[in-house]
């Protein structure tokens, strides 16, 4: 008999964003490996905004319900909110439908309403619950400055956490520092970590002398330093640009941003207040150029800000061990992104909000250029060695039967 297995999600398949990449490959992973797989979605809502999907379909194996939603511009919160409500109260009646006493169920913590009406909804069929963390709430708000550590709806939602963790079947983790702030949040210990993994079969690395974008924006003799990803609140974007300004008169030293987000139009100010040449923004790219992006550079930055460790952890950084790039890495000590640069010896680490200490490993990065492709290929072996697909795969795989 085939083990039923749910997937919540509001994004799956056709979207292509990180959530929604992820979830659709473990749906389909699992199908192949024996799991009857069904997953309880929303119409696409961001990258694949547009297209409209079939209600219900079969895809690789999967069955797919896609429940209806508002899809109001995200750019306004007002009508972002009521897109939050509308998806969340529509998923959760359609657990309720769906779902049978002693189904296993895998949600994610995106939009973070979702995980509560699923444990509930599971609570009220008999189905085990198992939340995929893929983002801390309300700690991300807190830690963004969004909402206060004291604030009334912190402490509620705080309240809440506790009480859901306590009925949650498993909770799997992305990153070791989460696994570590849910252990002593919530005295939680059925906690796995399955980090994200690396498209190795997809992006491998390559010269730079090579490379298309470089190429089209004649910046190949250029000292090429990346950000690549979200340029949203969680994001330490100030201290590169900071960065960016203290080296501004050292011609060789180039910053690219490649992506969107809540900091984006502020790092676009900040280009033209300071009138800097040293740094371009590019828009969002597909999914399918990251062998050509991510190679773009010589070293990747990924970045943090304070308040982050056991929150979240940047996907990005496991397509970067596959391009074979060194990384630094601005973060706090201990998280799970400060963890892999340090364990595997890629690059550095650097606290958040101190561009003093980012200007100093840049140009050590700059000055000891023949160390960079040492660590490269240590990214490269890491990727193959410890973050494959199949590996992650395997331990959701485990984890499920087991359970």
């Amino acid at each position: 008999m085939r083990n039923k297995l749910w997937i919540i999600s509001e994004l799956y398949y056709p979207e292509a964003t990180s959530t929604g990449y992820i979830l659709t490959q473990i749906a389909e992973g699992l199908a192949t490996k024996g799991f009857g797989v069904n997953v309880l979605c929303s119409q696409p809502t961001y990258s694949s905004r547009g297209v409209r999907a079939p209600k219900k379909e079969v895809h690789n194996g999967v069955n797919i319900w896609r429940c209806w939603g508002t899809k109001l511009n995200k750019d306004i919160l007002f009508f972002r909110l009521i897109n939050l409500v509308t998806i969340t109260l529509s998923l959760f009646v359609n657990v309720l439908w769906h779902i049978k006493r002693f189904d296993s169920v895998l949600v994610v913590t995106n939009p973070p309403t979702l995980p509560y009406f699923t444990v509930f909804s599971c609570w009220l069929r008999g189905a085990n619950c198992i939340l995929l963390v893929h983002d801390l709430y309300p700690n991300l708000l807190v830690a963004v400055g969004k909402l206060r550590l004291r604030n009334l709806l912190t402490r509620l939602m705080n309240k809440i956490n506790k009480t859901m963790f306590n009925s949650l079947k498993h909770v799997v983790v992305i990153g070791r520092d989460m696994r570590d702030l849910i252990a002593s949040s919530f005295s939680k210990e059925e906690v796995t970590v399955i980090t994200n993994w690396s498209d190795c079969r997809d992006i491998v690395p390559m010269l730079k002398e090579q490379n298309a974008l470089l190429s089209e924006y004649q910046l190949k003799d250029k000292f090429i330093l990346q950000y690549a990803g979200n340029i949203g609140y969680p994001n330490d974007v100030e201290s590169i640009v900071e960065a960016a300004t203290q080296v501004s008169k050292e011609e060789s030293i180039y910053f690219l941003f490649i992506g969107a987000g809540a900091k984006k139009k502020w790092l676009a100010a900040e280009i033209i207040n300071r009138s800097l040449k040293n740094i371009s923004i590019l828009p969002s790219r597909a999914r399918e150029d990251q062998m050509n992006f991510l190679n773009a550079c010589d070293v990747a930055l990924v970045s943090l800000v304070n308040g982050m460790k056991g929150i979240s952890v940047p996907s990005r950084i496991y397509n970067i061990l596959a391009a074979g790039k060194p990384i630094i890495a601005i973060t706090e000590p201990s998280t799970e992104l400060a963890l892999v640069v340090e364990e595997e010896n890629i690059g550095w680490v650097v606290p958040p909000h101190n561009a003093a200490a980012l200007v100093k490993v840049i140009r050590a990065a700059y000055i000891n250029k023949d160390q960079l492709a040492a660590m490269g290929v240590r990214a490269r072996i890491a990727a193959e060695a410890k973050y494959t697909f199949e590996c992650k795969l395997q331990s959701f795989q485990t984890l499920l039967q087991n359970l």
